[in-house]
């Protein structure tokens, strides 16, 4: 698609009457929406103006591309407006501008439109096409313009693709410089980076590779071989981008504005001996390990459980709030019947907690699939809620949409482009719903409801020996990987349970997961000299995570020393969840620590008591393992 099917003579403008940033916005929004490009101006000027508070879209060197996608916009097009001697846009570089192109872009944009959006930013870096615009003295003039650039832009691009793939015949540079860029919205800054970067590069002799993370997805992907062999990386980024995959590198990290305004200095930075190298693995300010990248079924299953956790933690706290008025107060037909208690329950249990297995099903299919796998997934989400599957039967829902849709895209992929637009509103849900729905409902609810009837029986019947044995496998496994997969699975389990209605498993749980902070803490108080000043000083703060359930708080000492402070914490986890399970105690709360533990069925005490134990035998432990260090404990 061309520049000027998205420019026409009626959202030109060659005298804009504006004198200031705000103005211009208005004047151009207003030519879009009389050239009857808008569905709702209001929503489109107040997208335009959140992109805006993010960071300025004056770019510097007289232009201006001010820009929204969004659902407001009825069809993609674009504004043009010239203000010869300029006014003040707060402009990267500081000087005002003159050119002021505004991209409206569709919710359902297809790939074709974004890429020819991206076409434009990366044109206007061409300062003899900047100055012809700018003394344009037609509409006709502007269209005619920019097509003759936009011809000579693809050549050169299909020229430098050509020259890329025969490579190997010229001598390389002595230096290779690996690239990402990417904005929010993925429209114009992505690719003005891209382009500012490559050209300063070829213009320091550099060869420089850039990947751009865009609207329309990765293009230009950096692969292991380039990310092995490059001497340097500047990530120009305003979103997450993958990360993990540079761990080892001399990495530069900064706004995507950075690469328009100062790409010379990116590039420097990024070679200089003194450049930082980046850590896939590291912590952040708090003292908390980061994973910048989880892959596959852990990746999926963690986008579910993080998005479902406010629902559950919310929803459970507020039913085992309910229960302080009697665990059976929320029911009319009982005699200990309260109006409030019913209130709580209420919203907690019947709408904030029912929504925990159709949410988690939801952004599973979401991570999988992206938007369009998040409809189906949810609906089979709640086929599993709604008929006793629970989640189990929420987990294989989400996983089942998801991959629905990624099956749907391969099918659908050899449409044509003209039908793009209808996939994703259309096509996407109506027929991954159908089959998703269809799968769960025929194949899937009834073995899984079996399943959970099953488990839940079993653990009705168990004696106390083997809750014994169950309290220590679900407290242990709670500090294995503190916060990792095999944490989250036991955690995951606890949930399931409080959903089948039964309570001892998540008192295990959260009483396992509160021992490894616990338990260093009290070692970095107890046995200082096995510890130096900066341990000591994060071991206070692990009082604080470990008594509201943070279990990984304890991960910064696992980290450094996991051969002794693993095994510790595994051990008093263990201990502490046999002992809850020993003392009948049911935990009806999801989250919460100390704060939720006067509302424990059974005694609180004995609870406390059993975190107590669990805590101080993690620490005695750590003391007999660790050896003392050459430093003053003073």
């Amino acid at each position: 698609m061309k520049i000027t099917e998205l420019l026409r003579k009626d959202t030109i403008k060659l005298r804009l009457d504006s004198t200031t940033k705000a103005d211009v916005i208005d004047e151009l929004v207003n030519i879009l929406d009389k050239a009857g490009k808008l569905n709702d101006r209001e929503e489109y000027k107040k997208q335009i103006l959140k992109r805006e508070a993010e960071f300025s879209t004056g770019i510097g060197e007289g232009i201006a591309i001010p820009h929204a996608k969004t659902a407001a916009v009825k069809t993609p097009a674009l504004a043009f407006g010239i203000k010869k001697e300029g006014l003040d846009y707060e402009s990267l570089d500081g000087t005002d501008a003159q050119l002021f192109f505004m991209i409206a872009a569709s919710e359902g944009a297809n790939n074709e439109h974004l890429d020819t959006l991206a076409r434009l930013s990366s044109m206007l870096m061409n300062k003899e096409f900047k100055d012809n615009l700018i003394n344009a003295g037609s509409p006709d003039e502007v269209l005619r313009l920019i097509d003759t650039q936009e011809k000579e832009y693809i050549k050169a691009n299909s020229n430098s693709a050509k020259s890329e793939e025969t490579e190997e015949t010229h001598a390389p540079s002595s230096k290779y410089v690996l690239a990402v860029t990417a904005c929010p919205t993925g429209i114009a800054h992505t690719y003005m980076a891209a382009d500012s970067l490559n050209n300063k590069g070829k213009e320091m002799g550099i060869d420089i590779k850039v990947e751009t993370n865009g609207s329309t997805g990765v293009k230009n992907r950096l692969t292991d071989e380039d990310i092995k062999k490059a001497d340097g990386i500047v990530v120009a980024a305003d979103k997450q981008v993958e990360m993990g995959r540079f761990d080892g590198k001399k990495l530069i990290e900064v706004s995507v504005s950075e690469a328009i305004k100062d790409p010379e200095g990116l590039i420097n930075k990024a070679l200089s001996e003194d450049a930082p190298v980046y850590h896939a693995d590291k912590k952040d300010k708090s003292g908390k390990k980061t994973r910048s990248e989880r892959k596959g079924f852990y990746k999926h299953l963690m986008n579910g459980v993080s998005n479902m956790l406010p629902f559950v933690v919310g929803g459970g706290i507020l039913i085992a709030i309910s229960f302080m008025f009697g665990i059976k107060s929320f029911d009319p037909k009982d005699p200990s019947y309260n109006i409030i208690s019913k209130l709580i329950h209420d919203v907690g249990g019947t709408y904030a907690f029912s929504l925990m297995v159709p949410v988690l099903a939801g952004f599973i299919g979401m991570s999988i699939a992206d938007r369009p796998g998040f409809a189906p997934a949810m609906v089979g989400g709640l086929i599993a809620a709604n008929n006793g599957a629970g989640f189990l039967g929420g987990l294989i829902a989400g996983f089942l949409g998801g991959y629905v849709v990624v099956l749907l895209k391969k099918v659908f992929s050899g449409l044509p482009d003209s039908l793009e637009g209808i996939k994703p509103v259309l096509l996407y849900p109506l027929i991954g719903i159908l089959i998703t729905g269809i799968i769960m409902l025929l194949f899937i609810v009834d073995p899984v409801k079996a399943i959970n009837t099953w488990l839940t029986q079993w653990l009705g019947s168990m004696g106390t020996a083997n809750k014994v044995i169950l309290g220590i496998i679900l407290g242990g496994m709670m500090a294995i990987d503190m916060g990792g997969p095999v944490n989250k699975a036991a955690y995951t389990f606890g949930i399931a349970m409080i959903a089948a209605g039964k309570f001892e498993p998540h008192a295990a749980i959260m009483a396992g997961g509160m021992v490894p902070p616990l338990g260093i803490a009290i070692a970095t108080t107890i046995f200082k000299n096995r510890f130096d000043k900066e341990e000591r000083d994060a071991g206070k703060t692990c009082y604080i995570m470990g008594a509201t359930f943070i279990t990984e708080g304890a991960i910064p000492f696992a980290a450094a020393d996991p051969a002794r402070i693993i095994p510790a914490s595994v051990v008093g986890s263990g201990v502490a969840g046999a002992l809850s399970m020993m003392f009948n105690i049911g935990l009806p709360a999801p989250h919460g620590g100390i704060f939720v533990i006067p509302i424990v069925n059974g005694n609180p005490l004995l609870y406390v008591f059993a975190i107590i134990i669990g805590s101080f035998i993690t620490a005695a432990l750590i003391g007999f393992l660790k050896k003392p260090i050459m430093t003053d404990v003073m």
